[in-house]
């Protein structure tokens, strides 16, 4: 027979024993937990990709409306000459404006109008204007007197002791040097001493410590580009300064066409006589050659328009109304630099 302390004892051990009940729910809280989690790294990737999903498709969205815009933008360059309102001023386009804004129902877009004039001509610019503007761009007087004279080398026919044949002379480059006139601008980058921070432009501190863009080889030159005079509402700083205009004045130019576009008459008047002799190189409007750079942006659901931004832009030569073709365009970039850019 049991005691009765032994009896105590053996239902205490009972009591604490272990159960397999326990044992299950402890799994089954395990298994709730493990599934939990990956249900959550489920849900956080299934809507990381609809995010993902949904910018691409407005940036889908805005570089058809950017493509539209420029289409739409050729027709108003085409159709600005000829249409006018009942008081004489531009129904579409009128030279020398340097935007146009467009609202569409899926979204809105600028187009950004550059005429050809706002550029020097790559290969018809002489070479001591391309060792002003590189001195303008921000390079060392040294090393813009030897990039200016390569890229004058490169497009002149081969000399036996020209300076870029120098340079070459125990190397076996990828790319050899043309002889002939640059096709692309792009071609630039091929040249000894361009870099992509020379060709892209890159960024610098003001002396009030704002970082502010600083254009680049591709913002001032150009294979469609003028010999002068250049238009003062589109040209670049450097490009100025590259043919003698004042510091002085180019700072005038820059903060009057901030206010709006400097028309012809009076205002461009008084810039070419502060300029002085280098006055003539100053005009409103371009000739047939412009290059259209659209930014778009969609509009949601909610009425507001979207973060997301497109810009593409198109080099076109404008023949008129009554020509077959009426233009033709020269070059797509479907991908163009983006401007900052001031909404209405």
């Amino acid at each position: 027979m049991w005691t009765t302390d032994a009896r105590l004892a053996s239902d205490s051990a009972a009591r604490f024993r272990p159960s397999g009940r326990g044992g299950a729910l402890l799994a089954v809280l395990w298994l709730v937990a493990g599934l939990s989690a990956i249900a959550f790294a489920v849900a956080s990737s299934v809507r990381a990709d609809l995010e993902r999903a949904s910018t691409a498709f407005e940036a889908l969205q805005c570089e058809y409306l950017a493509e539209g815009a420029i289409q739409r933008a050729i027709l108003y360059l085409l159709w600005g000459p000829i249409y006018r309102n009942p008081d004489g001023s531009p129904r579409y386009w009128d030279p020398g404006w340097p935007r146009l804004f467009f609202r569409f129902p899926a979204g809105e877009a600028i187009v950004e109008i550059i005429p050809a004039t706002a550029y020097l001509n790559l290969n018809s610019a002489p070479r001591d204007q391309l060792e002003r503007l590189l001195l303008a761009l921000g390079e060392p007087p040294d090393r813009a007197r030897v990039v200016a004279a390569m890229i004058d080398e490169w497009r002149s026919p081969a000399r036996p002791l020209g300076l870029l044949s120098q340079f070459r002379a125990g190397d076996t480059p990828s790319f050899r040097p043309l002889h002939a006139s640059f096709e692309e601008t792009e071609q630039l980058l091929l040249v000894p001493g361009v870099t992509r921070e020379l060709f892209y432009g890159s960024w610098v501190r003001q002396e009030d410590g704002q970082w502010r863009p600083r254009p680049g080889l591709r913002d001032c030159l150009s294979v469609y580009g003028s010999g002068g005079p250049f238009d003062v509402n589109t040209v670049a700083a450097p490009v100025l300064l590259a043919v003698g205009v004042p510091p002085a004045v180019v700072e005038q130019i820059v903060v009057a066409r901030q206010e709006g576009p400097i028309r012809p008459g009076p205002q461009l008047d008084a810039l070419r006589r502060a300029a002085g002799e280098a006055g003539v190189w100053l005009a409103v409007g371009g000739r047939s050659i412009y290059t259209l750079r659209a930014t778009a942006r969609v509009r949601l659901a909610s009425g507001q328009l979207s973060e997301t931004r497109w810009t593409m832009a198109a080099t076109v030569k404008l023949f008129g109304l009554g020509q077959q073709p009426p233009y033709q365009v020269l070059r797509w970039y479907p991908e163009a630099p983006a401007e900052e850019l001031v909404w209405p």
